[in-house]
């Protein structure tokens, strides 16, 4: 199978490209795929597809641009001249741009792409029913959030026009059946990027490291984990050590050097920047715990899912999509009320105090990553593949 995956890809600052460059590299590993072209947002020279893994040729296209007018008509003409036997999309609603007008008409590119006779499938990582389009930063204003919803409700139709749409949340699928009467959505989990082997669950000597990871400035609010890290520290005689590892939301550009300055009087808070992939085992490893400083969520966490493959424990709200995620993958975590310094910091304290406890949580997590490796999700992908294969023959016979 010759595989077209479209996405945005490492280096790329656009998000999902970190899932993008995990899946590549377990699908790479089936012996059914022969070669996977990627249509993506970098350059060649620039993209991350050096494995150490053996697999299959990785081909990069750089067709498309964040916020561009013309993603519809850059990625069909590519797929026209590639050919592929089957294309994944891997999206969310702001997937092409943070700008309304290029982000909506990018996600008609899949309706495109199966008009053309090729077997589609998107991976839609959120859906605009489960986003609090306040809490995550988009609008407050009540009129925008109605205007908002009805157009995600015109979108979300047009990329049900392809063969399937894979959600990572079961809850997702029910809400499309139930609302769009589909007949084409499957569940198929986030998955974990990387089956680390089992960790010691002990932490290096030195102060405690309280890391939160992602792209920070909308939903995701680092001053609440400053501020409850600060609290705890009049409680608590541990030694702790704040680690803000990611970037600015792209919606929210300079967001994290204006925390860095409003508090460079904190002591041992440190900002990574970017973390490359290579450096994510790192980061993660030296943690003693991850916290989630959100007030909303917008789809299954990639955070969550790679804390648990490090046997990490987690602080995070009881809400949105990391509730599901407890609830369907059997992920634990010391929670605490969204938004609530005092709270996270009750939370963080329970975990800094007493080990085992912690130990108990990251123990629990290790399990619960582990039962869904990237190496069978992107298998599931596969079979799906096949059973639109075996649909469109069957019709083909009644048509005979």
């Amino acid at each position: 199978m010759k595989l077209a995956i479209v996405t945005a890809y490492p280096p790329s600052k656009v998000t999902l490209n970190e899932y993008a460059y995990h899946l590549v590299k377990h699908f790479r590993q089936l012996e059914e795929v022969t070669e996977i072209v990627l249509l993506t947002d970098v350059e060649p020279a620039q993209a991350d597809i050096h494995f150490e893994e053996e697999g299959c040729d990785v081909k990069v296209i750089n067709c498309w641009k964040f916020n561009s007018y013309r993603n519809v008509w850059s990625i069909t003409k590519t797929l026209k001249a590639v050919k592929p036997d089957a294309v994944l999309y891997n999206l969310q609603f702001m997937k092409f741009g943070d700008q309304k007008i290029p982000a909506a008409l990018g996600l008609f590119a899949p309706f495109f792409t199966k008009l053309m006779g090729m077997k589609t499938i998107v991976l839609l990582h959120n859906i605009m029913e489960a986003v609090d389009l306040n809490e995550a930063g988009f609008t407050s204003n009540k009129l925008k959030i109605k205007v908002f919803n009805f157009i995600g409700s015109l979108l979300t139709r047009v990329v049900l026009k392809a063969d399937k749409v894979a959600l990572t949340i079961g809850k997702y699928v029910n809400i499309l059946e139930e609302k769009y009467q589909a007949k084409n959505c499957m569940l198929i989990p986030h998955g974990t990027f990387e089956l680390a082997k089992e960790p010691s669950f002990e932490v290096a000597e030195g102060p405690l490291k309280i890391m939160t990871f992602g792209k920070f400035g909308t939903y995701k609010k680092v001053e609440l984990l400053i501020e409850a890290v600060e609290l705890v520290r009049t409680i608590s005689k541990v030694e702790l050590e704040i680690v803000i590892a990611g970037t600015d939301s792209p919606n929210t550009p300079g967001y994290l050097n204006s925390v860095q300055e409003q508090y460079a009087h904190v002591k041992n808070l440190h900002f990574t920047g970017y973390v490359a992939e290579e450096d994510v085992p790192r980061i993660f490893a030296e943690s003693a715990m991850v916290v989630f400083p959100y007030t909303s969520t917008t789809g299954s966490s990639g955070v969550l899912h790679q804390a648990g493959s490090y046997g990490k424990a987690v602080v995070m709200p009881q809400l949105g999509d990391l509730a599901t995620l407890v609830e369907e993958e059997g992920y634990q975590g010391e929670f605490f009320e969204a938004g609530c310094v005092r709270s996270m910091a009750q939370a963080i304290v329970n975990l800094v105090e007493i080990e085992d406890y912690r130990i108990e949580i990251a123990r629990a997590n290790y399990k619960a990553a582990n039962a869904l490796p990237m190496s069978v999700i992107a298998q599931r992908y596969l079979e799906a593949f096949k059973e639109i294969d075996q649909k469109s023959h069957s019709r083909m016979l009644m048509m005979a």
